[in-house]
């Protein structure tokens, strides 16, 4: 991490930007996991922005300030049924970028902001290669995002910094419901995975010449 941003400083003459977006999955119960498939998706999710940003802060400081956006996920704040695993890893992101931003203003560095962004299931590779695999159902029960949309939120982001944005944006009531309400949150865990498994199923069943289930060429929507 540190060579890499050594390499831009070298070249650009300072780090502006730093994204973290580290992403790997394994479902299903985590006493059902070998603990060599937990450390992974612990040191990827979790040390990976760990590292990172601790790399981009030391560059920044020296280069004039900077911006370092996180992608998180929903699951970085709630429940993830199926998901144990990779949601610990989410929230652990999610909390060492906060707490790293409360560290920077506290210490009088206010031209590093850090910022995570958490949207729902998005059609890229990881959740395509899932669509088999009841044990992902939940990420798969909302409508499915495009990278084009989230880039676009992303572009939002580095215009107008704020710790935390959940995109869609009516998901984040809903899931702080659930953390004022646990016990009734996951009561209804069920019912989603059904949702997430008929949206699967669905996917699985689409053969429109894509080059893979899900993906579409059409623009994404414009981002209020």
């Amino acid at each position: 991490m540190e060579a890499a941003c050594a390499d831009i400083v070298a070249r650009a003459g300072r780090l502006a930007v730093w994204v973290n977006n580290t992403g790997v999955l394994h479902t299903g119960p985590a006493w059902e996991q070998d603990a060599a498939t937990r450390d992974f998706m612990l040191d990827v999710n979790g040390r990976g922005v760990v590292n990172g940003t601790v790399a981009a802060i030391d560059a920044m400081r020296h280069t004039g300030g900077g911006h370092i956006v996180t992608t998180v996920s929903l699951a970085g704040i709630t429940a993830v049924t199926g998901e144990a695993v990779y949601a610990a890893s989410k929230h652990a992101a999610i909390g060492f970028s906060l707490s790293t931003l409360g560290d920077l203003r506290q210490a009088g560095i206010h031209d590093i902001d850090i910022s995570c962004l958490c949207p729902d299931g998005i059609w890229t590779p990881m959740l395509h290669d899932e669509l088999d695999d009841p044990g992902s159902a939940l990420s798969s029960s909302g409508r499915l995002l495009q990278p084009g949309e989230v880039a676009r939120v992303f572009e939002r982001i580095l215009d107008r910094p704020r710790p935390v944005t959940v995109f869609p944006w009516w998901r984040e009531p809903l899931l702080r419901v659930g953390d004022i309400l646990p016990r009734a949150f996951l009561a209804l865990a069920p019912l989603l995975v059904v949702q997430g498994r008929r949206v699967q199923q669905r996917m699985l069943r689409e053969r429109d010449g894509a080059a893979r289930p899900g993906w579409t060429t059409s623009p994404a929507p414009a981002v209020p």
